[in-house]
């Protein structure tokens, strides 16, 4: 299995999935004109790496602006993990949200809320 590393664009953010550490980033803004077909292959990627691997995985979450679409896109990933944790998986998602940014910093709360997944929120 290769990583998945796919670059920045205005309107998608860049995502860098490194299949021998286990950690999982995606950083900058999310409002593609379809964000279920741009997450797809993300999806896609990260359904085979739980299939395939059992090495922890710690999930970085830095956006600066997502719409809702992409909000259902990041319920679906965080879903998977939470499966893979329920079977005894080690889990760790990091909300990172810019320390003047309450929106960011009340959706990576809602959701913890939604989730039974071990989730911090990170301020920088």
């Amino acid at each position: 299995m290769t990583n998945l590393t796919i670059a920045e664009t205005k309107t998608t953010p860049s995502i860098n999935f490194d299949v021998q550490t286990g950690v999982l980033n995606i950083t900058g803004e999310s409002y593609p004109d379809s964000a279920l077909q741009f997450y797809q292959q993300v999806l896609d990627w990260l359904n085979q790496y739980l299939s395939e691997s059992t090495q922890p995985i710690v999930m970085n979450f830095k956006f600066s602006y997502f719409n809702t679409s992409t909000s259902k896109c990041i319920l679906d990933m965080l879903s998977l993990l939470e499966s893979a944790h329920a079977k005894g998986r080690k889990v760790d998602v990091m909300w990172h949200y810019r320390q003047d940014d309450e929106d960011m910093q009340e959706s990576g709360e809602e959701f913890a809320q939604d989730i039974n997944l071990p989730f911090s929120l990170v301020s920088y």
